[in-house]
């Protein structure tokens, strides 16, 4: 199957691309607000693993399909439709504030609207990447994908924490939505090349039959389901720091704005040095190694910031930083494994299905990480998921056979419907 990337379309996705970057701020910069807010207006743990848990729901609940959309439908149409309607309800937020309508729970549900757009959005961005930007590049753009993300994502907390200080939540709000008017601009100069029509399938299938197709090629891939699952199991026992972070900040810490800021920008600021690193080497031989030797390191910086002394916020940016710096190793190689092996015209089915499956337990563990620290204390919450992460990863490495996979060279095969009935569940 031939690629319709070209240096052509590289350069309109960099441009298509660079003003995601700044729709990524504002998403960032609000998000980081609204869940201040939220603690601070309860100061209960429980609210805010039910807002992290509402807010991922839809993506949770439409993962699985939206990809059947994302390789069917106008591409560029979902990204403008998806990222018009997530600003329209920031906008919906931005009046509630400002008349003064200040009800959690209106607020929560809100704020899951744009879960439900954000699930559409992901797989289709990501499903044109293979599309506009030829395989030799793959890597490298991963890795530059998380360089300017993690600059991006360190300057928003930082910001953020600048305007909490500054000015009130509602006009706070209206980042999202100037970003939003950045954004748009290159998706509309840009043009995402077609499918191939030879790719595309000889007959008419129905909904479920391609909904179904995604899975079996994921089967496909050697070692992918294995990884699949560590990638689920992390998201599961990892899922309280992202959680509970500004809670444990605030609450556990005693620290001010101005603390949490600086912790919330180290974490970001590791992965921007980390993203640095990954896109000034080209080639990255040895994906599974990278990837587990990464988990690791990144449990470590956990548990540092975990064991952290009270108000010892230079540990805790530490530890964040530790972890957030190896997250672009482990993440790169994983996309660029996915990036290469899938065709393109079964990218949006498979970028969907894999978000079903790592984020599987997710909104179990969004839904009790609050109570647990309630009950526990989020210090021992975190120190405890730390650990089993360690041990999983260790336990999964010995004994399985995913350290034997190599995916340095690209794994050829034909996905059509015949192939894919022989390697049926």
């Amino acid at each position: 199957m031939e690629s319709t990337a070209t240096k052509q379309t590289l350069r309109s996705y960099i441009f298509f691309w660079s003003g995601q970057l700044f729709s990524l701020l504002g998403s960032s910069i609000v998000q980081i607000v609204l869940n201040f807010w939220l603690y601070e207006e309860t100061e209960s743990l429980t609210v805010v693993s039910l807002a992290f848990f509402f807010s991922f729901l839809p993506q949770f609940i439409l993962g699985p399909f939206v990809g059947v959309f994302a390789d069917r439908w106008n591409r560029k149409i979902l990204i403008g439709i998806s990222d018009f309607c997530q600003a329209l309800t920031t906008l919906s937020l931005v009046f509630l504030f400002f008349f003064n309508i200040r009800m959690v729970w209106l607020v929560i549900c809100i704020n899951s609207l744009r879960g439900v757009f954000q699930a559409f959005h992901w797989p289709v961005v990501n499903a044109i990447i293979p599309l506009m930007i030829p395989k030799k590049n793959l890597s490298r753009m991963n890795g530059i994908n998380y360089f300017f993300t993690g600059l991006v994502q360190t300057m928003g907390p930082i910001i953020a924490g600048i305007l909490l200080l500054l000015f009130p939540i509602e006009l706070i709000l209206w980042v999202d939505i100037l970003t939003f008017l950045i954004a748009i601009t290159p998706l509309i100069l840009i043009k995402i090349p077609p499918l191939l029509k030879k790719i595309l399938p000889k007959h008419k299938s129905s909904y479920f039959r391609e909904f179904k197709l995604g899975f079996k090629a994921i089967k496909i891939v050697p070692g992918l389901l294995t990884l699949l699952f560590v990638a689920t199991i992390l998201n599961f026992l990892g899922n309280p720091f992202n959680t509970l972070m500004i809670p444990y900040v605030r609450g556990t810490h005693s620290g001010s704005v101005e603390n949490l800021a600086i912790v919330l920008a180290s974490i970001q600021a590791g992965m921007f040095v980390g993203a640095t690193i990954v896109v000034i080497k080209k080639i990255w031989n040895k994906k599974p190694i990278i990837i587990f030797t990464g988990i690791l390191i990144g449990e470590a910086g956990h548990l540092i910031l975990a064991l952290a002394p009270p108000s010892n916020f230079l540990m805790i940016s530490i530890g964040g930083f530790l972890f957030a710096f190896i997250v672009p190793f482990v993440n790169t190689m994983f996309l660029t494994i996915l990036q290469t092996v899938i065709p393109p015209d079964k990218q949006g089915r498979v970028m969907s299905n894999v978000i079903t499956i790592v984020t599987l337990v997710s909104p179990i563990a969004m839904l009790i990480s609050g109570p647990l620290a309630e009950l526990i204390s989020i210090t021992t919450l975190f120190i405890f998921s730390a650990g089993l992460n360690i041990i999983f990863v260790i336990f999964v490495w010995i004994f399985t056979n995913v350290r034997n996979n190599d995916y340095d060279k690209v794994y050829e095969f034909e996905l059509d419907e015949n192939i894919i009935d022989q390697n049926s569940f």
